[in-house]
């Protein structure tokens, strides 16, 4: 990837995918070369796709939260294994395994905070593996 390259991959995560033409315009690169780089890093997998991001609030999924939480390797199921269970949750719209105090950091969804609440209690801590959480509450997010 050159320059050109990276200036059309930071417009389509910023913009999403806008017509050939005014990306072009927009970039002040011919739409042939808009066209063409975008193709090349499909195929080279650079770009997985497209997707639509939704206003939460007007889906009822106005509240996020992010929660850390600890495995315990005494529940007989792996790291991995637990953390894509969680991931299949709906709630869930991210799972990083991480470093330091906590093994894996969640980014979950709910109509409100309670609703989150509830599921942090009820079938987050049910998991196998589960040791501990923390959940911290976003206000708003910025970008």
């Amino acid at each position: 990837m050159d320059d050109k390259d990276r200036t059309i991959l930071e417009y389509l995560m910023e913009k999403g995918r806008d017509k050939i033409a005014d990306i072009s315009r927009n970039l002040d690169i011919p739409r042939i070369t808009i066209y063409e780089r975008m193709q090349n890093m499909i195929s080279l997998g650079v770009i997985r796709g497209f997707t639509a991001i939704p206003d939460y609030s007007q889906i009822d999924l106005g509240a996020m939260a992010y929660v850390f939480l600890a495995f315990d390797p005494k529940g007989n199921i792996e790291q991995r294994e637990m953390a894509k269970m969680i991931g299949d949750f709906h709630q869930v719209y991210e799972v990083s395994i991480v470093a330091g105090e906590w093994d894996l950091l969640l980014k979950v969804r709910g109509k409100s905070i309670e609703e989150i609440g509830d599921f942090v209690l009820d079938k987050l801590r049910a998991v196998p593996g589960v040791e501990r959480t923390e959940t911290i509450a976003v206000f708003s997010s910025v970008k």
